[in-house]
């Protein structure tokens, strides 16, 4: 699947307030509040840092996701093919005994909201700060994307391409 996003940071936390008020005055369906847990490795032999590729085992309750992202395909967002399936556990056990070490690990309390098709993550990431995540399944949404950023009053100029993995190397 193809994952088109794009990410902001929210400095201001009265921000994200007003983000959340407009999220209700414009309808947006609350999904959920949860804690996220996502644990990142290195490939035995593969520099992910150079490829732009990323493989994490993400908890969620008693939950476990193990997704691979491809390389980002734009300069403006972070779009890239992403490919996720629900494991158990005993993934990161799997993981290690082929060579694939813990690298990084990212903890995060992420609302979630619907809204035009989009998916909206408001993020508190552990270390780094507040965020907002924009995504949708399809390319052709890339400005809609844009456009429900400004409708939240946020710049695109504001826009980050960094994962959470790559601001914490700068934190």
């Amino acid at each position: 699947m193809l994952e088109v996003e794009i990410k902001a940071r929210i400095a201001d936390v009265s921000k994200l307030d007003e983000i959340r008020n407009k999220l209700k005055s414009l309808n947006a369906k609350f999904i959920k509040t949860e804690i996220q847990e996502d644990i990142y490795f290195a490939h035995p032999t593969r520099d992910f840092g150079k490829t732009d590729e990323a493989i994490r085992v993400r908890k969620i309750d008693n939950d476990y996701f193990l997704t691979y992202k491809g390389p980002r395909i734009d300069k403006e967002t972070k779009t890239r093919e992403e490919i996720e399936i629900l494991v158990e556990k005993d993934i990161t056990k799997i993981l290690k005994k082929l060579c694939f070490a813990e690298w990084r690990c990212v903890k995060k309390t992420r609302e979630t909201y619907k809204l035009d098709g989009l998916t909206i993550c408001l993020d508190d990431v552990f270390g780094i700060g507040n965020f907002i995540e924009i995504e949708s399944g399809d390319y052709g949404d890339k400005e809609k994307i844009f456009e429900m950023l400004g409708k939240l009053g946020v710049d695109r100029e504001e826009c980050i391409r960094e994962a959470y993995t790559e601001l914490q190397g700068e934190a």
